[in-house]
């Protein structure tokens, strides 16, 4: 998979790339539709098991039950099925999901190569990842914080979320759409651009269960595009291109990934957590291939953190006095 100039010019002047149907619906992303479908099963048993929820809804079809185990868990389902760790009050015991189908996508060839174009051959699966399984609203609408963290994503830049140490880092955002995303689902909200524009404030958000950061709505300027994709599509970004999401207004959930990559060598922003390198021209001996080896490096990166707990995500002080 090669780009054409234009569309790299495009990256350049707008900060993203719609790249439609680079992934097959059915045959890249089937398997990861089914290693869900079993993660629920087991993420449901489990909460019954630690007293979270009091039946596992097996009865239900896949997006209404997903909808009713985050009503239910009082948002406790996003944990299992993400693909990193919580950022605060990790245990021995903090549920993450680590299959072999997600470990797939991260290595798959044609996300590489449209990646390499940007970075150049010695790629690093950076460990800033999530999947996004967002209900319709209404399933959320009983709790208000809930409902802000995983309906919704605030404005922010994916450099604001990292480390200082990674500012100079050469980082890039794959992010997938697995269902259908629009409008009224919860689409990307992008600012075209504003990567010229440099990494903005973030502000404490007071909604969050946890401190989240937000760039506030002033600063991110008029110029907006609703971007909506269909399953097997994918969107680039710059690491400073502002961009959030809208809530889920349909019957569906939405359900997308976003991975990141850098170059090898240079610092991730989140060095407690576990990256690996993806692809390797020069020494392919050096890449990780084996889906059990990235499940275990997770779960040492958990056993670590639940003693020696991270420093803050956050950049800016709540009392920043840009925020007032």
């Amino acid at each position: 998979m090669t780009l054409s100039e234009s569309q790299k010019l495009t990256f350049g002047q707008q900060g993203y790339l719609h790249l439609p149907c680079l992934l097959d619906s059915v045959r890249d992303l089937n398997n990861l539709r089914n290693e869900y479908a079993e993660l629920i099963e087991r993420a449901a048993a489990d909460m019954v098991a630690r007293g979270t929820i009091g039946h596992t809804l097996s009865g239900l079809p896949f997006d209404q039950r997903i909808g009713c185990l985050f009503r239910e868990s009082d948002g406790a389902l996003n944990d299992y099925l993400d693909i990193s760790l919580p950022q605060k009050r990790v245990t021995a015991e903090t549920p993450m999901h680590r299959g072999p189908a997600v470990f797939a996508l991260l290595r798959h060839p044609r996300l590489l190569d449209v990646v390499e174009t940007f970075l150049g051959p010695e790629i690093y699966s950076n460990p800033t990842q999530h999947v996004r399984i967002k209900p319709p609203a209404r399933y959320l609408a009983t709790n208000t914080r809930v409902s802000s963290e995983v309906d919704t994503t605030v404005w922010h830049q994916d450099q604001g979320t990292v480390a200082p140490e990674a500012d100079n880092t050469n980082m890039i955002t794959v992010w997938i759409a697995v269902t259908e995303s629009t409008e009224e689902s919860g689409c990307l909200l992008i600012a075209p651009g504003s990567h010229k524009r440099g990494l903005a404030l973030h502000c404490h958000d007071p909604n969050a269960n946890y401190s989240r950061q937000a760039i506030p709505e002033r600063l991110v300027g008029r110029e907006r595009i609703a971007l909506q994709a269909e399953p097997g599509d994918v969107v680039l970004l710059n690491k400073l291109t502002m961009h959030a999401s809208l809530a889920n207004r349909s019957r569906r959930i939405r359900w997308s990934l976003d991975l990141r990559y850098n170059p090898i060598g240079q610092p991730t922003g989140r060095p407690w957590f576990p990256g690996f390198v993806a692809r390797s021209r020069a020494s392919p001996e050096s890449e990780l291939k084996d889906a059990g080896a990235w499940a275990a490096l997770w779960e040492e990166s958990r056993a670590n953190l639940a003693v020696s707990p991270p420093r803050s995500f956050q950049r800016w002080a709540k009392d920043d006095p840009g925020c007032a």
